[in-house]
């Protein structure tokens, strides 16, 4: 992909790294949460969940840098992370016994039909929030070589302290010849609990101006980096239009960032979606075909794709195989329980080339 200047693989010990959170995933299923009595568990994290992605289905070499507490929850988590094939690099933090820090826990049910899906959120004393600019040695990591640095919205409105880790991260990575990724996703609710008096794209717009690859769909644009456009509420979901529009806004304000991609969902029902995804390099772009999806659980879609697409970027494939294919694995992700991946790398090429659902015998 010649956008983008990628490492080649034989002077990397890593293929990628992300900097985020680790959260526990309480899920009922589609029992609401005033009712519900049992939860499913799931080890996740917007940062996370790519680099999660990468390594158990694509075969990546790829860690997490984040808070980790030393109390059972704790061990779960890490007990998780080395399952997904992840290498762990921790920043750790002693409990307390009754308060914290914590290990964030995010309430999330999946719906049904007509029923949306509920998000909350207790992250109280977060150890991820206390993360702050020094608490990683990324000099010697990134001498090693890292092909991919990673980060998110969701991580940077932890507190006031995340985004200046971010950040760090960011000039590490740019200093030794990383390609620097960055998903929007855009929390009200997480930048109105953050307390931070600043706006969120005062602080966004910071961390893009170190950015090679910005995710994120319209809504993230608009509200994260305050940019105007067309009624998030009231255009297709799955017209690119209007998007691109404000990609080439982004692009004349940040001319560092060489590729922007996203999915366009049209939700029909909680369990029933048209799916589609858009990339755009540089002036150019390419559109994935209207899927019509029936949603299992829809959390970690998004992070799917950027894996997919993160996947054919780091292989230097062309552009359409690199949408295709996270467009593919966004698509598979929606059909397991929890948010990361449980595809193999050949049901992700079947489907991007457009493989059907037809029995496997």
């Amino acid at each position: 992909m010649s956008a983008l200047q990628i490492m080649p693989a034989e002077k990397a010990e890593l293929d990628f790294l992300s900097v985020g959170g680790l959260v526990m995933r309480m899920d009922p299923g589609v029992v609401p949460f005033a009712f519900a009595d049992r939860y499913d568990v799931h080890v996740s994290g917007g940062e996370y969940n790519v680099a999660a992605n990468l390594a158990r289905c694509f075969g990546k070499q790829t860690a997490i840098a984040s808070a980790m507490v030393d109390y059972p929850l704790g061990e779960k988590v890490e007990a998780s992370v080395r399952s997904m094939g992840v290498r762990g690099i921790y920043k750790r933090f002693k409990y307390d016994g009754v308060r914290g820090p914590n290990i964030a826990l995010v309430w999330s049910d999946r719906g049904q039909g007509v029923r949306p899906p509920v998000v909350f959120y207790n992250r109280a004393n977060e150890a991820a929030a206390l993360l702050k600019p020094g608490d990683f040695d990324f000099r010697s990591i990134f001498e090693k070589g890292v092909r991919w640095f990673h980060s998110g919205g969701i991580f940077s409105a932890l507190s006031a302290t995340t985004p200046e880790l971010v950040i760090e991260g960011m000039k590490a990575a740019r200093a030794h010849g990383s390609i620097v990724s960055f998903d929007l996703n855009y929390r009200a609710k997480l930048w109105a609990a953050a307390d931070t008096g600043k706006k969120p794209s005062d602080i966004l717009e910071r961390i893009v101006e170190h950015v090679d690859v910005l995710l994120g769909n319209e809504e993230d644009l608009q509200m994260g980096l305050g940019l105007p456009g067309p009624d998030i509420h009231s255009a297709s979901k799955l017209d690119p239009a209007s998007f691109l529009g404000t990609i080439e806004q982004v692009h004349a304000k940040w001319p560092n960032v060489k590729v922007v991609a996203t999915t366009l969902r049209e939700v029909k029902s909680t369990n029933r979606h048209l799916w589609s995804a858009v990339l755009w390099i540089e002036g150019q772009h390419w559109l994935a075909p209207t899927m019509e999806l029936d949603v299992y659980d829809r959390v970690g879609g998004g992070d799917g794709f950027a894996a997919g697409l993160i996947y054919g970027m780091l292989e230097g494939l062309d552009p359409e195989e690199c949408l295709r294919l996270g467009w593919a694995h966004g698509a598979l992700i929606t059909t397991y329980p929890g948010d990361t991946t449980m595809a193999t790398l050949e049901q992700v090429k079947t489907l991007a080339k457009g493989g059907s659902a037809r029995i496997q015998r």
